[in-house]
């Protein structure tokens, strides 16, 4: 039997693609891991989820197991829209959708808003993920170049402008993490959140906002586009693990009423019911501001490790942008291969992600790799950086 005479036109298009995960091989264990996107173990509430997974099964004994699940889901609900509010976001109960993590968030707007005869818009680099899915679901993707101000608006509206000219299809969605890139680190600046606003109006597209890191800055940043969107326009994804814990899979998309019922129709019961519930009940008993302080406060610390620790440990030739907040410093270092080096950097003990997965075309993250310091702790990403350091000054 041929497996692959079975799978839909769709599918075997998707399957020519990298496959999922394709950016990081087996680590081996000992290896210190700058490559996780993880949160730091330490900071992870398991003991406080725990309480709140007890409170939940004696308050409501078997209900929060059956399919339907306990009316903490809807407590759930209303919990995000109240931390949106905090953010300028005001949405309906109809203009708000909760899903298993912003993955999947992404996942069902591109099921919904693209196909093969549509376009898609991504930033360069972009978080490689959702490179993976987009991919899956159409040929036309459009790379938009980043800095230090995040995307170039004024470089898109060109690019737009020569399509309309040439008769080339137009993004009909265009995703962007204007917040503490992944993997840049970066932030859109307020002028050119307008403008970029303003070009989804003139070349009708729709904008998915990734609001993953939105929480975690450690300085003022302009509010998220969908806090500016006044037609519309913005799909704002975001997600509860970076604050909570990423196990438990608590995201959500909100847009308009029209949008959210398509996505629901595609996500169907596809949802974690019990997390959704035990989320609820850690909510109501945890105080998440006080939360966000510690956990902002013990990332920018860490931060500021591996960034004494670059400054220190590699190449004079390298570059780093310095994030006022997230998980990552991506690092440009000219001449290298990070890609080919990887293998070598894994026999000696440290891991991290090479930039060539952070680009549509590849060849133009060659330079670049991508380093957290979100998991590994303090000891650990200083010994790592020196690895690096000797490896790129070895390699160069």
């Amino acid at each position: 039997m041929q497996a692959e005479s079975f799978f839909s036109d769709h599918v075997k298009k998707a399957l020519t693609n990298d496959p999922p995960g394709e950016w990081m091989p087996a680590v081996p264990k000992a290896c210190i891991p700058l490559h996780s996107g993880y949160p730091d173990p330490a900071l992870v509430p398991d003991k406080e989820l725990k309480e709140a997974a007890a409170r939940l099964l004696d308050e409501e004994r078997d209900l929060p197991l059956h399919y339907m699940g306990s009316p903490r889901t809807a407590v759930l609900k209303k919990q995000i829209q109240e931390r949106l509010a905090i953010r300028g976001i005001h949405c309906r109960d109809d203009e708000l959708l909760v899903t298993s993590g912003a993955c999947q968030a992404i996942d069902l707007a591109a099921r919904v808003f693209l196909d093969e005869q549509t376009a898609a818009a991504v930033e360069a680099p972009v978080y490689m993920e959702a490179l993976e899915i987009f991919k899956n679901y159409t040929p036309h993707i459009m790379s938009i170049p980043t800095d230090q101000e995040g995307l170039q608006t004024e470089t898109l509206a060109f690019m737009l402008e020569e399509r309309k000219r040439k008769g080339l299809l137009l993004p009909r969605l265009l995703y962007t993490i204007p917040a503490f890139q992944n993997p840049a680190g970066t932030v859109m600046s307020a002028k050119r959140r307008t403008r970029l606003l303003q070009l989804a109006e003139t070349y009708d597209f729709l904008i998915l906002e990734d609001d993953a890191y939105g929480e975690l800055g450690f300085t003022d940043i302009p509010p998220p586009l969908k806090a500016m969107d006044q037609n519309g326009r913005v799909l704002y994804a975001g997600s509860l693990s970076k604050v909570i814990a990423p196990g438990m899979r608590i995201g959500w998309i909100a847009g308009d009423a029209a949008f959210i019922t398509a996505l629901s129709w595609l996500k169907k019961d596809l949802g974690h019911p019990f997390s959704q519930a035990v989320t609820a009940v850690y909510l109501e008993q945890t105080n998440v501001e006080k939360r966000l302080t510690a956990l902002r406060e013990a990332y920018q610390s860490k931060r500021d490790v591996l960034l004494a620790a670059s400054a220190r440990y590699l190449p004079e030739s390298a570059s780093w942008h310095v994030p006022e907040g997230g998980y990552f410093v991506w690092v440009k270092a000219p001449g290298a291969d990070t890609s080919a080096m990887l293998a070598r950097a894994l026999s000696h003990g440290v891991s991290y992600v090479p930039g060539k997965y952070f680009f549509l075309h590849q060849e133009d993250g060659a330079e670049y790799l991508r380093l957290s310091f979100s998991y590994a702790g303090k000891a650990a990403i200083k010994e790592g950086v020196q690895k690096l350091g000797r490896l790129l000054e070895n390699g160069m």
